[in-house]
């Protein structure tokens, strides 16, 4: 009894020094944010501002274009996703039901495309958006981030579809449906939560890409993303970092209310095919 007693509370400081170490950046990402700069200067470092200077938001919200950048950044993530899914769902659906020649040899070059790193696509993209006069435009990343994100959703997507019986689209085709309007009136409805776990994570994705808005959008300011934006917050002799944290913490808080308000779709969608 002793013994499983003591195993337990190992267990729980474990995840307990696992989640702080997990959370400390975040942590110390708020204190920098409430700090003034003449408390980021000294030494020790203080691990909460006394006072909290919750102005240095109201300051960054008014010198600087962070709500264009979260606009920009918006767009493309949203643009990205649905262009994504489109796809996505058409092939993954087509993977996961028609077996043809081949079609075993196109899921390990998802697969594989899927492991590639982003930067390797940057130079041939960046070739076909100039020579067609697209750099400096949001469509280059939407584009961009389709390409990143298509084969990832794919995957994720023919094994979500793999765990859907046969029987459902069948039924409804013997009721008259097409293959197509079975997809769209009995798979998709089904899939409802893998689809709401994938387009999350597709947002994500989109949502922190710095590689390629550095590389296309450089010279357009006006279409700055936010991670671009807070970068160019950088000076070249003095870097105000607790305005830089008060920008993250806005930029980030989009994807913590996103994650807040569909955690049950993402759970659910990562735990069907079990339950299935």
């Amino acid at each position: 009894m002793n013994r499983t007693r003591n195993q337990s509370l190992l267990l729980y400081a474990t995840i307990a020094a696992v989640c702080a170490f997990l959370l400390f950046p975040v942590y110390w990402l708020f204190n920098t944010a409430l700090s003034s700069s003449a408390e980021l200067q000294g030494l020790p470092p203080s691990f909460w501002p006394e006072p909290m200077h919750w102005e240095i938001f109201a300051k960054v919200v008014e010198e600087r274009a962070i709500f264009q950048w979260l606009g920009n950044s918006t767009i493309v993530a949203v643009g990205s996703v649905l262009l994504s899914m489109f796809v996505s769902v058409l092939a993954g659906y087509s993977l996961s039901r028609y077996q043809v020649r081949g079609s075993n040899s196109m899921g390990v070059f998802i697969l594989t495309a899927k492991m590639l790193p982003a930067t390797l696509m940057v130079i041939p993209l960046f070739a076909i958006f100039r020579s067609v006069g697209m750099i400096g435009s949001l469509w280059t990343l939407i584009l961009a981030h389709t390409t990143l994100i298509v084969p990832f959703t794919t995957w994720m997507l023919k094994g979500y579809f793999d765990t859907i019986p046969r029987e459902l689209e069948q039924a409804a085709m013997v009721d008259g449906c097409s293959p197509l309007g079975a997809l769209w009136r009995v798979i998709l409805p089904v899939s409802a939560p893998g689809l709401a776990a994938t387009a999350l994570y597709a947002f994500v994705l989109s949502w922190a890409d710095y590689a390629y808005a550095r590389t296309f959008l450089t010279n357009a300011q006006n279409n700055w993303t936010a991670n671009l934006g807070i970068t160019s917050m950088k000076g070249e002799y003095i870097t105000d970092w607790n305005e830089i944290a008060a920008a993250s913490v806005i930029v980030a808080a989009p994807i913590i209310i996103i994650y807040l308000f569909l955690e049950r779709h993402l759970v659910g969608g990562l735990t069907a095919g079990a339950e299935k």
